[in-house]
């Protein structure tokens, strides 16, 4: 686990992630904030808190420049064009009768690119629109494109799960007793209680009592006003299919990881745990006298000498 920050270390870091939302440039923040650029890099590889507010605040720089580039046609056609098509590039459509053809782009389309710079600010800010714009298009354009595309869909889900997960690390980090993210009201006085009086007081007790202190049902299985109870069990249904689709789908993923890793199944049953062959003893029923030779192949166990001196070979051979 690494060591947490300092409390001058986490004032560098709040400088550092704001000059970087203003610049989009690593160097150029790391310079203003006074801090070495292979100190900040260090910072970001081993405390993954700093790193998601790193690409964060990438994104929101991004989608800065891209709004300015909306704004200058110049800046626009100069800054935009890897997640343009120019036209005439090779692509995959699927046409009205649902069958795959091979096109030629329209100028001004997505491209690959864009959608990669979406999905990669998407990881880093669990924020739809933000990422459009850091990836230079309107959110309609994505949201068509992931109704249209399964794998598209899955991988904005996978980005969404990123992204969440990285924002609940953060908030935990923050909740860290040693953490100095946001303790700085600490350090100045507190405000004066405003005016009111004893029922004001305790009415406001009593309404963050119900939410503080009691557990409450969670809002999306709640039963809606005016529902009914088929409708409502109906759509805890849903859900719970729509969840076992979820893992159903995360478990091909894995599978697929594995398989393109050459890695074992671990549901399979394991390789049995054997010896070397060519240490076992004891199997064979040849005679053990010291003048056969080991070379020569055994029939049934015994030597054709062994057959010859037992009568065997007067039976079973010619």
């Amino acid at each position: 686990m690494p060591r947490p920050f300092t409390r001058d270390q986490a004032l560098q870091n709040a400088t550092f992630l704001k000059a970087l939302r203003r610049t989009g440039n690593v160097r150029l923040a790391a310079r203003e904030t006074g801090v070495k650029y292979g100190t900040i890099q260090h910072r970001r590889a081993h405390h993954p808190v700093f790193a998601h507010g790193w690409d964060a605040a990438l994104a929101f720089a991004q989608a800065r420049f891209a709004e300015a580039g909306r704004r200058s046609p110049v800046a626009l056609s100069s800054a935009r064009a890897p997640h343009r098509t120019a036209g005439g590039e090779p692509v995959i459509v699927r046409r009205n009768d649902g069958k795959l053809q091979m096109r030629a782009a329209q100028p001004g389309k997505l491209t690959a690119q864009c959608e990669q710079a979406f999905l990669a600010a998407l990881s880093a800010t669990a924020n739809v629109r933000l990422s459009a714009a850091a990836a230079g298009a309107s959110v309609a354009a994505f949201y068509r494109r992931r109704r249209k595309n399964a794998a598209f869909a899955r991988e904005i889900r996978l980005a969404l799960e990123t992204g969440y997960e990285r924002l609940e690390m953060a908030l935990l980090a923050s909740a860290d007793p040693e953490s100095h993210a946001d303790d700085a009201w600490r350090h100045n006085d507190p405000p004066p209680i405003p005016a009111m009086t004893a029922n004001q007081a305790l009415q406001l007790l009593y309404l963050h009592q119900k939410e503080a202190r009691l557990e409450a049902e969670p809002p999306h299985i709640r039963r809606r006003r005016g529902e009914s109870s088929e409708a409502h069990s109906f759509r805890l249904s849903a859900m719970y299919e729509a969840r076992q689709e979820r893992a159903r789908e995360d478990f091909r993923i894995a599978e697929a990881a594995r398989r393109a890793a050459g890695r074992p199944s671990p549901f399979g049953p394991q390789p049995p745990e054997l010896p070397a062959l060519d240490q076992v003893t004891g199997w064979s029923k040849a005679s053990g006298d010291a003048g056969h030779d080991a070379t020569r192949a055994l029939f049934g166990g015994w030597r054709l000498a062994d057959m010859d001196r037992d009568g065997s070979g007067g039976r079973n051979g010619r």
